[in-house]
C-alpha cells in the first residue's frame, strides 16, 4: 500500500499547507494591489464567495487554512465586516 505524505487525509486545521497559505497571501496581496478586485473581496459576504473569487483569478484557496488558528492572511480593512467576524474573529 502507498504511504500517504504527512498529513494527507487529516482534517485538522493547525496543520499547515504551506501552498495554499501562499496562494491565500498572493490572494491577498492582488487585492490590495489591484482597487477592483479588492472591492470585489470587500463585498464578499461568504467564505465560499472569497475562494470563488480567488478561484477566479487562479487561486487555489483551502477553506479550513482561512480561520484560526491559522494565522490571518487578509486585513480587517479588506473583508466585509461578517467575513472579518468570520476569519478574524474580530
Amino acid at each position: 500500500m502507498p504511504r500517504q505524505p504527512f498529513g494527507a487525509g487529516s482534517s485538522h486545521r493547525n496543520r499547515e499547507n504551506p501552498m495554499s497559505i501562499k496562494e491565500i497571501q498572493a490572494f491577498s496581496n492582488q487585492a490590495l494591489n489591484d482597487p477592483a478586485l479588492g472591492e470585489k473581496l470587500k463585498a464578499c459576504e461568504k467564505v465560499r464567495d472569497v475562494i470563488a473569487l480567488g478561484k477566479e483569478h487562479g487561486y487555489s484557496i483551502i477553506e479550513d487554512l482561512l480561520y484560526p488558528p491559522n494565522e490571518p492572511q487578509f486585513s480587517e480593512a479588506q473583508l466585509s465586516p461578517k467575513m472579518a467576524k468570520a476569519l478574524l474573529r474580530a
